[in-house]
């Protein structure tokens, strides 16, 4: 066998360029990174079932005179939940990738900033939409407008109900993205190491 012999005595070194090392993480370290994102994961995908939901049940509520297009506040709810849903599936696709790839959809420091201040905006966007429609619910039960037809009333309520809901999962969300900036902000990366 014949061994390799540097020419005219020189040696090969490797470059001394620049070389990529990934931060460290420890076993535990990753246990946790993972079981975060799972948890997001979960609380999306709830965020998302129940905005579309509530989304649904007002959008199919239209049988007869009363008509959820009719109110303000329903078309709000309705609109709202929509919205919510759309942003939150987007998000459990996003959680996904994180999941999947290790790495975020979008550079780091933009991604924990894109998902704290959306959660905090949709969160808002959807405890408005709830609030709104459970006032204007309220007020039609008063007016009598539940007793002439009451299954457009119970629907309304069991959307409300739904957007709540949806609300809490994007809350809870909203916390976990808001503990992920923090982490950013102290350590440089969105979980502590």
């Amino acid at each position: 066998m014949r061994s390799h012999q540097p020419r005219n005595g020189v040696v090969d070194t490797p470059s001394p360029g620049p070389r990529f090392q990934p931060p460290f993480h420890s076993t535990v370290s990753v246990q946790k990174l993972r079981r975060v994102n799972l948890i997001m994961l979960v609380f999306r995908f709830g965020a998302f079932c129940f905005s579309l939901a509530a989304a649904i049940f007002m959008f199919s509520n239209s049988s007869g005179s009363p008509s959820w297009h009719e109110f303000g506040a329903f078309r709000f709810v309705a609109v709202a939940s929509g919205i919510v849903a759309a942003y939150s599936l987007f998000e459990v696709g996003a959680s996904v990738w994180e999941i999947a790839r290790a790495t975020t959809v979008f550079p780091e420091p933009i991604q924990v900033w894109f998902d704290f201040g959306h959660d905090q905006v949709f969160a808002y966007m959807s405890l408005s939409a709830g609030a709104a429609g459970a006032a204007f619910a309220r007020t039609l039960r008063s007016s009598g407008t539940c007793t002439d037809n009451n299954a457009f009333c119970i629907q309304s309520y069991i959307s409300i109900g739904l957007g709540f809901a949806g609300f809490v999962f994007l809350g809870l969300s909203s916390l976990l993205s808001g503990y992920r900036v923090v982490c950013f902000a102290i350590y440089g990366s969105r979980y502590p190491h």
